[in-house]
């Protein structure tokens, strides 16, 4: 059991010297960060404990990740990339959630199964995906403005599935209703 500076400590010592390994190997720092995670953690090193501090930390690097993805966006910058984000990203999302859909109802599975593992599918990570545009410079890159833009739908589209997926859960004579409730419910 560390104490919270030791297990700062710890994490800032091994990602710098993962991330200094990585860029010797022109890798992604930010695959760097990751690995660190994984290998200090509970289940792989153990350096990292499964306990309340150890949680309370990694939400404050999730709040920070966040926030310095969000110094890279402007309103204006996504008023003029909305075709890429309301056409392509609706596209790419509609598109993956129907596959998966149409797979699953192949192999037996419930159309509400499918549609929960199509939802969890279309969506990737705006933060590691946005971080590694900007390490590449590609940001303002024509294909950079369209992921940037398939993102950012994605990061709009998991507020309906947050809504209605719980509700997708109850037997099929209540589903309706459920389904009218959260819809309804999420709009106070």
């Amino acid at each position: 059991m560390h104490s919270t500076l030791e297990l700062v400590l710890i994490l800032l010592a091994t990602a710098v010297g993962v991330v200094v390994l990585f860029r010797q190997l022109r890798m992604p720092a930010l695959i760097g960060y990751l690995l660190v995670g994984i290998l200090i953690g509970p289940h792989a090193l153990g350096w990292a404990a499964d306990d309340e501090q150890t949680r309370y930390l990694a939400e404050f690097g999730v709040v920070f990740l966040m926030f310095s993805v969000g110094l890279e966006f402007s309103l204006p910058r996504l008023g003029t990339m909305r075709k890429a984000v309301f056409g392509l990203g609706a596209a790419q999302v509609v598109a993956t959630v129907a596959l998966v859909l149409v797979l699953a109802l192949s192999i037996g599975l419930d159309w509400r199964a499918g549609l929960v593992l199509g939802g969890t599918l279309a969506m990737s990570s705006t933060a590691i995906l946005a971080k590694l545009l900007a390490e590449r410079l590609e940001l303002n890159s024509q294909h950079g403005r369209a992921i940037i833009g398939v993102l950012l739908f994605q990061d709009l589209a998991v507020v309906p599935f947050l809504i209605l997926t719980p509700t997708l859960a109850q037997s099929p004579e209540n589903l309706v209703g459920s389904l009218a409730y959260a819809l309804l419910g999420s709009r106070r």
